[in-house]
Protein backbone atom coordinates (compact mmCIF):
# COMPACT_ATOMS: atom_id res chain seq x y z
CA UNK A 1 0.00 0.00 0.00
CA UNK A 2 1.50 3.34 -1.00
CA UNK A 3 2.44 5.96 1.59
CA UNK A 4 1.62 9.38 0.19
CA UNK A 5 3.42 12.54 1.29
CA UNK A 6 2.30 16.08 0.50
CA UNK A 7 5.32 18.30 -0.01
CA UNK A 8 5.06 22.07 -0.28
CA UNK A 9 7.85 24.14 -1.76
CA UNK A 10 8.50 27.88 -1.86
CA UNK A 11 10.66 29.91 -4.18
CA UNK A 12 11.11 33.50 -5.32
CA UNK A 13 10.16 34.54 -8.83
CA UNK A 14 10.94 37.90 -10.38
CA UNK A 15 7.93 39.74 -11.81
CA UNK A 16 7.93 41.95 -14.92
CA UNK A 17 8.25 45.09 -12.78
CA UNK A 18 11.35 43.69 -11.03
CA UNK A 19 9.67 42.82 -7.74
CA UNK A 20 10.16 39.39 -6.20
CA UNK A 21 7.09 37.27 -5.53
CA UNK A 22 7.07 34.19 -3.31
CA UNK A 23 5.48 31.23 -5.08
CA UNK A 24 4.16 28.16 -3.21
CA UNK A 25 3.54 24.83 -4.93
CA UNK A 26 2.35 21.44 -3.66
CA UNK A 27 3.38 17.99 -4.89
CA UNK A 28 2.24 14.52 -3.83
CA UNK A 29 4.83 11.73 -3.82
CA UNK A 30 4.73 8.06 -2.92
CA UNK A 31 7.65 7.31 -0.61
CA UNK A 32 8.69 4.95 2.18
CA UNK A 33 9.66 7.67 4.69
CA UNK A 34 9.81 11.41 5.21
CA UNK A 35 13.48 11.38 4.19
CA UNK A 36 12.72 9.51 0.98
CA UNK A 37 9.80 11.86 0.22
CA UNK A 38 11.99 14.93 0.70
CA UNK A 39 14.74 13.47 -1.50
CA UNK A 40 12.22 12.64 -4.25
CA UNK A 41 10.76 16.16 -4.12
CA UNK A 42 14.25 17.65 -4.46
CA UNK A 43 15.00 15.40 -7.47
CA UNK A 44 11.66 16.14 -9.14
CA UNK A 45 11.47 19.88 -8.61
CA UNK A 46 15.17 20.67 -9.13
CA UNK A 47 14.81 20.16 -12.89
CA UNK A 48 12.32 23.02 -13.29
CA UNK A 49 12.98 25.31 -10.32
CA UNK A 50 16.60 26.18 -9.60
CA UNK A 51 16.38 27.82 -6.14
CA UNK A 52 13.65 26.51 -3.83
CA UNK A 53 13.13 25.11 -0.36
CA UNK A 54 10.78 22.45 0.97
CA UNK A 55 8.58 24.36 3.41
CA UNK A 56 6.44 21.46 4.66
CA UNK A 57 6.14 17.72 4.33
CA UNK A 58 3.12 15.87 5.71
CA UNK A 59 1.79 12.36 5.37
CA UNK A 60 -1.51 12.27 3.48
CA UNK A 61 -3.93 9.46 4.25
CA UNK A 62 -5.36 8.24 0.94
CA UNK A 63 -6.93 4.90 0.13
CA UNK A 64 -6.66 5.37 -3.66
CA UNK A 65 -5.31 7.76 -6.27
CA UNK A 66 -7.03 7.67 -9.66
CA UNK A 67 -5.05 9.26 -12.50
CA UNK A 68 -6.81 9.62 -15.85
CA UNK A 69 -3.96 10.54 -18.22
CA UNK A 70 -5.73 10.22 -21.56
CA UNK A 71 -8.87 12.10 -20.60
CA UNK A 72 -7.21 15.23 -19.21
CA UNK A 73 -7.91 16.97 -15.96
CA UNK A 74 -5.34 19.41 -14.65
CA UNK A 75 -6.83 19.80 -11.16
CA UNK A 76 -6.69 17.27 -8.33
CA UNK A 77 -9.78 16.68 -6.20
CA UNK A 78 -9.86 14.96 -2.81
CA UNK A 79 -13.06 12.94 -2.42
CA UNK A 80 -14.43 11.62 0.86
CA UNK A 81 -16.43 8.43 0.52
CA UNK A 82 -17.91 6.06 3.02
CA UNK A 83 -19.41 2.62 3.02
CA UNK A 84 -21.03 0.52 5.72
CA UNK A 85 -19.38 -2.69 6.88
CA UNK A 86 -21.18 -5.24 9.02
CA UNK A 87 -19.10 -6.61 11.89
CA UNK A 88 -20.62 -9.81 13.26
CA UNK A 89 -17.53 -11.16 15.00
CA UNK A 90 -19.01 -10.77 18.51
CA UNK A 91 -22.29 -12.48 17.77
CA UNK A 92 -24.56 -9.49 17.15
CA UNK A 93 -24.30 -7.83 13.74
CA UNK A 94 -23.07 -4.28 14.14
CA UNK A 95 -22.80 -1.72 11.34
CA UNK A 96 -19.58 0.23 11.07
CA UNK A 97 -19.11 3.27 8.85
CA UNK A 98 -15.75 3.19 7.04
CA UNK A 99 -14.46 6.48 5.62
CA UNK A 100 -12.01 6.59 2.70
CA UNK A 101 -10.25 9.51 1.05
CA UNK A 102 -9.45 9.29 -2.65
CA UNK A 103 -7.67 11.62 -5.03
CA UNK A 104 -8.70 12.03 -8.66
CA UNK A 105 -7.69 14.40 -11.45
CA UNK A 106 -10.54 16.20 -13.21
CA UNK A 107 -11.57 19.56 -14.64
CA UNK A 108 -14.58 20.06 -12.35
CA UNK A 109 -16.14 18.59 -9.19
CA UNK A 110 -18.84 16.98 -11.34
CA UNK A 111 -16.22 15.23 -13.47
CA UNK A 112 -14.37 14.16 -10.30
CA UNK A 113 -17.54 12.47 -9.01
CA UNK A 114 -18.08 10.76 -12.37
CA UNK A 115 -14.50 9.46 -12.40
CA UNK A 116 -14.73 8.16 -8.83
CA UNK A 117 -17.98 6.39 -9.71
CA UNK A 118 -16.36 4.93 -12.84
CA UNK A 119 -13.37 3.70 -10.81
CA UNK A 120 -15.55 2.19 -8.08
CA UNK A 121 -18.08 0.63 -10.49
CA UNK A 122 -16.89 -2.90 -9.69
CA UNK A 123 -17.19 -2.41 -5.92
CA UNK A 124 -19.93 -4.69 -4.59
CA UNK A 125 -20.56 -2.74 -1.38
CA UNK A 126 -22.74 0.36 -1.73
CA UNK A 127 -20.80 3.57 -1.09
CA UNK A 128 -21.59 7.25 -0.86
CA UNK A 129 -19.48 10.25 -1.91
CA UNK A 130 -19.91 12.94 0.74
CA UNK A 131 -17.26 15.59 -0.08
CA UNK A 132 -15.34 16.72 -3.14
CA UNK A 133 -12.68 19.38 -2.53
CA UNK A 134 -10.17 21.01 -4.85
CA UNK A 135 -6.57 20.55 -3.66
CA UNK A 136 -3.51 22.75 -4.32
CA UNK A 137 -1.60 19.72 -5.67
CA UNK A 138 0.11 20.39 -9.02
CA UNK A 139 1.49 16.92 -9.74
CA UNK A 140 1.30 13.41 -8.31
CA UNK A 141 4.38 11.19 -8.50
CA UNK A 142 3.71 7.49 -7.77
CA UNK A 143 6.59 5.14 -7.00
CA UNK A 144 8.46 3.81 -10.00
CA UNK A 145 11.43 1.41 -9.89
CA UNK A 146 13.35 3.64 -12.32
CA UNK A 147 13.60 6.27 -9.55
CA UNK A 148 15.52 3.81 -7.39
CA UNK A 149 18.06 2.88 -10.06
CA UNK A 150 20.99 5.08 -9.12
CA UNK A 151 24.07 5.53 -11.22
CA UNK A 152 27.30 4.20 -9.73
CA UNK A 153 29.77 7.09 -9.40
CA UNK A 154 32.98 7.00 -11.42
CA UNK A 155 35.77 5.13 -9.65
CA UNK A 156 33.40 2.87 -7.67
CA UNK A 157 33.48 -0.90 -8.16
CA UNK A 158 31.36 -3.75 -6.84
CA UNK A 159 32.40 -4.93 -3.36
CA UNK A 160 32.82 -8.55 -4.53
CA UNK A 161 35.36 -7.41 -7.12
CA UNK A 162 37.40 -5.48 -4.53
CA UNK A 163 37.33 -8.39 -2.05
CA UNK A 164 38.43 -10.86 -4.75
CA UNK A 165 41.31 -8.56 -5.62
CA UNK A 166 42.39 -8.36 -1.96
CA UNK A 167 42.19 -12.15 -1.62
CA UNK A 168 44.56 -12.54 -4.59
CA UNK A 169 47.22 -10.37 -2.93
Amino acid sequence: MPSWYLGKIKYQQEQENGALKTISEAYLVDAVSYTDAEARIYRIVADNTPDFQVSSLTKMKLSDVFHFEDEGGEKWFKCKTFYVSIDDSKGAAKEKKIISYMLVNADSPKQAIERIEKSLATMLIPYEITDVNLTPILEVYPYSPEDEAQQVPAGFRPLAEVMAERGAE
